[in-house]
């Protein structure tokens, strides 16, 4: 067999492995959606308990994930990203099970009124179909997402990075235990068992009609990808290139806690703040103290003139900077004429994901989360705290910017659509 016939026959190999994941995921939509909450949430009691139980080959795992991503020399922000420990598998098993511990939204009614004519309509919750994750490095996804997608009835077809492959695939596992205790179908939560790349494609076209939706999870190059080929819907955003804005009625203790903690507890996820906004009418008694926390923190500072005449430790920022989501120890530093002129930044260059204010001043505050078009903005709190477990969601998919359906953290009311049920009395309708 030649070379040609080689890559034709992996090919196709590749396209019946991934069309039968759609075609599982699509067979088991009925039974899923016509499963109860409470059989659902025994699938996620047991997926959880499964966890604990395997906690030593989960991390055995992990340990085999790690060791292949330093030899490919990952950075330390996707290192933390990738790697677990006995805490983090302990949040996994918590968080499916404060999952379970929700509300049901499948049949709930969020709206319901009765027209002149007798007919009485309501708005009810339904799964919105086969769902499609792509993500890249957190393992912790994979119980993230196969829970949240089974607490809304959804099947999931899960394609976690290369490099979480090992880790994957042993939570992939107890999933599917959880699956097996409650008596659900296997195929309600797959994982795609190839790392080719050319499996992505195959998911954004839409296994031939059988996905329904795609979330994307992961950095600039794959949402780029995904929002540019997929052809069903995309539920994702693009970046998280958050802000902090420090004004000049802060409380300049409660501005270094709330900064160091939103740039430097995890510099690798989304919710990091890149750039630190500071009100020019407190900067000369504020900023030195800020940039003094952060770089004993070990963070790289970057800023404009006004923040490097404070701090030689300051470089020089570029235009780029301002548009940069570094998921790492480096943020930019810009001083601006009060609250107007930080909003107009956030609107220049902001992702439209997650923006802070710190402020005593009540008016301030409210004008900024007013005016602020993000996803999510706070007032006096780090924006590490944009996070569906938070938010008391459980966990979530993703934090997503679109205007179009989810907005925010993505749990499980954002993995549900809705439809009309209409009950009459043998109305019918006027010539």
């Amino acid at each position: 067999m030649n070379n040609i016939q080689a890559a034709v026959g992996a090919a196709d190999e590749l396209h019946a492995i991934m069309n039968g994941l759609g075609r599982a995921a699509a067979a088991s939509r009925v039974q899923l959606a016509q499963s109860s909450g409470a059989v659902r949430n025994a699938a996620l009691q047991a997926a959880a308990q499964a966890i604990r139980a395997s906690a030593a080959e989960i991390l055995a795992a992990n340990a085999r994930d790690m060791d292949a991503a330093r030899v490919r020399g990952l950075s330390a922000a996707m290192l933390d990203r990738l790697q677990l420990d006995d805490k983090r598998v302990e949040a996994m098993a918590t968080g499916i099970e404060q999952i379970a511990a929700l509300p049901d939204p499948i049949g709930a009614v969020s709206a319901e009124w009765e027209r002149p004519n007798g007919l009485r309509i309501q708005r009810v919750r339904v799964p919105l179909g086969v769902i499609g994750i792509i993500y890249e490095s957190r393992p912790n996804v994979t119980a993230d997402a196969g829970a949240l997608c089974l607490k809304s009835a959804n099947p999931v077809i899960l394609r976690g990075g290369s490099e979480s492959r090992f880790s994957s695939a042993a939570i992939h596992e107890c999933l599917l235990a959880g699956l097996r205790a409650a008596d659900l179908p296997l195929a309600a939560i797959q994982l795609v068992p190839t790392t080719d790349r050319a499996a992505v494609g195959m998911m954004l076209a839409g296994l031939d009609h059988q996905i329904n939706v795609i979330v994307p999870r992961g950095g600039r190059s794959l949402v780029e990808r995904v929002q540019k080929e997929a052809r069903v819907p995309v539920i994702g955003h693009l970046e998280g290139l958050c802000h902090v804005y420090v004004d000049r009625d802060a409380d300049p203790d409660m501005a270094r806690a709330i900064i160091v903690n939103a740039k430097l507890r995890r510099t690798g996820v989304c919710g990091a703040t890149e750039t630190l906004l500071v009100d020019r009418a407190c900067a000369p008694a504020v900023l030195p103290m800020l940039l003094n926390a952060l770089a004993d923190g070990g963070c790289e500072l970057r800023g404009d003139a006004a923040a490097q005449a404070v701090d030689r430790r300051v470089k020089a920022a570029t235009e780029q900077d301002w548009r940069t989501e570094y998921l790492d120890a480096i943020i930019s530093v810009r001083v601006v004429d009060g609250v107007d002129a930080a909003i107009r930044h956030i609107a220049t260059y902001g992702s439209a994901h997650t923006d802070a204010i710190v402020t005593g001043n009540a008016a301030t505050a409210e004008k900024f989360l007013r005016e602020v078009d993000s996803a999510i903005v706070l007032h006096n709190a780090s924006t590490q705290f944009a996070d569906g477990g938070e938010f008391g969601m459980g966990a979530e998919i993703g934090i997503s910017t679109d205007r179009f359906h989810a907005r925010g953290p993505v749990g499980v009311e954002q993995l549900t659509s809705y439809k009309y049920v209409v009950r009459g009395r043998g109305q019918v309708r006027p010539g």
